[in-house]
Formats: C-alpha cells, structure tokens, sequence
C-alpha cells in the first residue's frame, strides 16, 4: 500500500476539493415565507370564549388560548366566540 493510505483504501481527505457549490438560498423574503391569513396575528387579546356544549361565555385572557379553557358550568373545553 502506498505510505499515507490505510488498509481499506481510503485517502487522507486533502484532495484538491470541489469548491463550496453553486447555492440556492431565498434569502429572508424567499418564497413561502408568508405570515400566514392573519398576518402574522392571532385573534387578539380581546373578545370571549364559548362553551360549544352548553353556549356559556367567558372573557378571553390574554395568554391563554381558548381551547386550553374549560367550560365553568359543564366542563367542555371552550373555542374562540366568533
């Protein structure tokens, strides 16, 4: 074998190299980077939450999204009031 090879017949990786590429990248405003329907937005820190059971409201806190809420009368968890 040749002095600076091992036995299975591989180099030392100091070739000549092929460079680093041609590269795609988008960018930060490439394709499919939107903010989504609302903009980048969710419902807002206002509003009310609504039992789908029972029809119950209760205000919506900010922080807490609607559907980690129970209902205070039958316990269902609450969704966004439209």
């Amino acid at each position: 074998m040749a002095g600076n090879r091992s036995k299975n017949n591989q180099g030392t990786g100091q070739g000549p190299g092929m460079g680093r590429g041609q590269g795609r990248g988008m960018g930060a405003g490439g394709v499919g980077m939107g903010r989504g329907r609302t903009g980048g937005q969710g419902p807002g820190a206002g509003g009310e939450c609504e039992c789908p059971n029972c029809g119950t409201r209760a205000p919506h806190e900010r922080g807490i999204p609607c559907f980690e809420k129970n209902c205070p009368n039958c316990g269902t968890k609450m969704v966004r009031a439209s």
